[in-house]
Protein backbone atom coordinates (compact mmCIF):
# COMPACT_ATOMS: atom_id res chain seq x y z
CA UNK A 1 0.00 0.00 0.00
CA UNK A 2 1.12 3.66 -0.54
CA UNK A 3 1.72 6.53 2.05
CA UNK A 4 -1.54 8.30 0.79
CA UNK A 5 -3.71 4.94 1.27
CA UNK A 6 -2.45 4.20 5.08
CA UNK A 7 -3.27 7.85 5.61
CA UNK A 8 -6.38 7.30 4.69
CA UNK A 9 -6.95 4.33 6.40
CA UNK A 10 -5.38 6.10 9.57
CA UNK A 11 -7.18 9.45 9.18
CA UNK A 12 -10.25 7.43 8.85
CA UNK A 13 -9.73 5.39 12.39
CA UNK A 14 -8.82 9.13 13.81
CA UNK A 15 -12.21 9.90 12.34
CA UNK A 16 -13.97 7.51 13.91
CA UNK A 17 -12.81 7.74 17.51
CA UNK A 18 -12.80 11.41 17.38
CA UNK A 19 -16.71 11.10 16.53
CA UNK A 20 -17.35 8.54 19.35
CA UNK A 21 -15.55 11.51 21.72
CA UNK A 22 -17.69 14.11 19.92
CA UNK A 23 -14.79 16.64 19.76
CA UNK A 24 -14.00 16.10 15.94
CA UNK A 25 -12.60 19.77 14.78
CA UNK A 26 -10.45 19.43 18.01
CA UNK A 27 -8.87 16.24 17.12
CA UNK A 28 -8.08 18.18 13.95
CA UNK A 29 -6.43 20.61 15.32
CA UNK A 30 -4.34 18.69 17.36
CA UNK A 31 -3.04 16.73 14.49
CA UNK A 32 -2.72 19.62 11.94
CA UNK A 33 -0.58 21.63 15.25
CA UNK A 34 1.14 18.47 15.51
CA UNK A 35 1.98 17.98 11.90
CA UNK A 36 2.96 21.53 11.72
CA UNK A 37 5.58 21.05 14.39
CA UNK A 38 6.81 18.27 12.61
CA UNK A 39 7.73 20.37 9.05
CA UNK A 40 8.78 23.43 11.43
CA UNK A 41 10.48 21.64 14.53
CA UNK A 42 13.81 19.73 12.70
CA UNK A 43 14.49 18.80 16.38
CA UNK A 44 11.30 17.01 16.23
CA UNK A 45 11.35 15.50 13.38
CA UNK A 46 14.98 14.07 13.89
CA UNK A 47 13.73 13.08 16.80
CA UNK A 48 10.66 11.11 15.19
CA UNK A 49 12.47 9.72 12.42
CA UNK A 50 15.13 8.02 13.72
CA UNK A 51 15.72 4.60 13.83
CA UNK A 52 18.53 4.62 16.74
CA UNK A 53 15.48 5.68 19.18
CA UNK A 54 13.10 2.82 20.18
CA UNK A 55 9.78 3.03 19.55
CA UNK A 56 9.02 2.92 23.79
CA UNK A 57 11.49 5.70 24.44
CA UNK A 58 9.58 8.04 21.46
CA UNK A 59 5.93 6.95 22.47
CA UNK A 60 7.52 7.40 26.67
CA UNK A 61 8.11 11.14 25.59
CA UNK A 62 5.18 11.50 23.57
CA UNK A 63 3.11 10.53 27.04
CA UNK A 64 4.84 12.98 29.03
CA UNK A 65 4.60 15.49 26.40
CA UNK A 66 1.18 15.40 26.03
CA UNK A 67 -0.08 13.94 29.42
CA UNK A 68 -3.35 16.11 30.95
CA UNK A 69 -3.31 17.91 27.78
CA UNK A 70 -4.80 15.69 24.95
CA UNK A 71 -7.46 13.01 25.52
CA UNK A 72 -6.03 9.65 26.22
CA UNK A 73 -7.65 7.83 23.06
CA UNK A 74 -5.97 10.59 20.91
CA UNK A 75 -2.50 9.82 23.12
CA UNK A 76 -3.20 6.01 22.03
CA UNK A 77 -3.23 6.58 18.29
CA UNK A 78 -0.21 8.57 18.28
CA UNK A 79 1.66 5.62 20.47
CA UNK A 80 0.16 3.59 17.67
CA UNK A 81 1.31 5.19 14.90
CA UNK A 82 4.83 5.25 16.54
CA UNK A 83 4.59 1.70 17.69
CA UNK A 84 3.97 0.87 13.78
CA UNK A 85 6.40 3.08 12.61
CA UNK A 86 3.66 5.26 11.23
CA UNK A 87 4.90 8.80 12.77
CA UNK A 88 6.42 10.21 9.59
CA UNK A 89 2.48 10.01 8.36
CA UNK A 90 1.36 12.44 10.60
CA UNK A 91 1.07 15.42 8.43
CA UNK A 92 -0.54 13.46 5.57
CA UNK A 93 -2.94 12.24 7.95
CA UNK A 94 -3.54 14.86 9.10
CA UNK A 95 -4.22 16.30 5.93
CA UNK A 96 -6.71 13.58 4.96
CA UNK A 97 -8.60 14.10 8.27
CA UNK A 98 -9.52 17.37 7.58
CA UNK A 99 -10.72 16.26 4.27
CA UNK A 100 -12.68 13.55 5.75
CA UNK A 101 -14.15 16.12 8.24
CA UNK A 102 -15.25 18.35 4.99
CA UNK A 103 -16.62 15.58 2.99
CA UNK A 104 -18.67 14.48 6.23
CA UNK A 105 -20.02 18.21 6.72
CA UNK A 106 -20.54 19.25 3.17
CA UNK A 107 -17.91 21.32 3.08
CA UNK A 108 -15.84 22.68 0.29
CA UNK A 109 -13.02 25.24 0.09
CA UNK A 110 -12.41 28.04 -2.21
CA UNK A 111 -9.61 30.18 -2.73
CA UNK A 112 -10.75 33.33 -3.95
CA UNK A 113 -8.46 36.10 -5.25
CA UNK A 114 -9.99 39.61 -5.34
CA UNK A 115 -8.23 42.90 -6.06
CA UNK A 116 -8.85 44.66 -2.94
CA UNK A 117 -9.61 43.52 0.75
CA UNK A 118 -13.21 43.16 1.27
CA UNK A 119 -15.13 44.27 4.56
CA UNK A 120 -16.08 41.29 6.50
CA UNK A 121 -19.59 41.30 5.41
CA UNK A 122 -18.76 41.46 2.13
CA UNK A 123 -17.03 37.87 2.70
CA UNK A 124 -19.79 36.76 4.29
CA UNK A 125 -21.84 37.69 1.64
CA UNK A 126 -19.65 35.42 -0.81
CA UNK A 127 -19.54 32.84 1.35
CA UNK A 128 -22.98 32.48 1.89
CA UNK A 129 -23.44 33.21 -2.12
CA UNK A 130 -20.85 30.46 -3.40
CA UNK A 131 -22.30 28.04 -0.67
CA UNK A 132 -26.14 28.63 -2.34
CA UNK A 133 -24.70 27.58 -6.00
CA UNK A 134 -22.71 24.63 -4.75
CA UNK A 135 -25.19 23.44 -2.34
CA UNK A 136 -22.70 22.99 -0.01
CA UNK A 137 -21.20 25.08 2.90
CA UNK A 138 -17.91 27.63 0.97
CA UNK A 139 -14.87 28.23 3.56
CA UNK A 140 -13.12 31.07 1.43
CA UNK A 141 -9.38 31.68 1.00
CA UNK A 142 -9.35 34.83 0.16
CA UNK A 143 -6.46 36.51 -1.51
CA UNK A 144 -5.32 39.76 -3.04
CA UNK A 145 -3.93 40.55 -6.31
CA UNK A 146 -4.49 44.13 -7.51
CA UNK A 147 -3.74 42.45 -11.47
CA UNK A 148 -7.41 41.53 -11.51
CA UNK A 149 -8.63 45.33 -11.64
CA UNK A 150 -11.60 44.05 -9.70
CA UNK A 151 -14.28 41.50 -10.08
CA UNK A 152 -13.05 38.19 -8.47
CA UNK A 153 -11.73 34.54 -9.61
CA UNK A 154 -12.98 31.45 -7.37
CA UNK A 155 -10.96 28.14 -7.72
CA UNK A 156 -12.43 25.03 -6.06
CA UNK A 157 -10.45 22.06 -6.58
CA UNK A 158 -9.61 21.64 -10.71
CA UNK A 159 -12.70 24.13 -11.47
CA UNK A 160 -12.02 27.88 -12.01
CA UNK A 161 -14.15 30.73 -12.34
CA UNK A 162 -12.97 34.30 -13.16
CA UNK A 163 -15.48 36.66 -12.93
CA UNK A 164 -12.52 39.35 -13.07
CA UNK A 165 -12.63 42.64 -14.52
CA UNK A 166 -9.07 41.90 -16.30
CA UNK A 167 -10.72 38.74 -17.84
CA UNK A 168 -13.90 40.66 -19.24
CA UNK A 169 -11.52 43.15 -20.71
CA UNK A 170 -9.27 40.44 -22.46
CA UNK A 171 -12.40 39.47 -23.82
CA UNK A 172 -14.35 42.59 -24.63
CA UNK A 173 -10.55 43.18 -26.42
CA UNK A 174 -10.65 40.21 -28.31
CA UNK A 175 -14.65 40.11 -29.92
CA UNK A 176 -13.71 43.86 -31.04
CA UNK A 177 -10.47 42.67 -32.87
CA UNK A 178 -12.34 39.86 -34.22
CA UNK A 179 -14.72 42.37 -35.40
CA UNK A 180 -12.15 44.53 -37.17
CA UNK A 181 -10.33 41.86 -38.68
CA UNK A 182 -13.51 40.52 -40.51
Amino acid sequence: MNDATISRNYAETLLILAKKDGQQEQWGNLMDAIGVAMREDRSLKTFLESPKIPASRKIELLRAALRNKVPPVFVRFLEILVSKRRQMLIPVIASEYRALIDESEDRVHANVTVAREPAEAEKDALAKQLSRVLGKKVVPHISLNPAILGGLIVKIGDTVMDGSVRRRLATLRSRMLETVTR
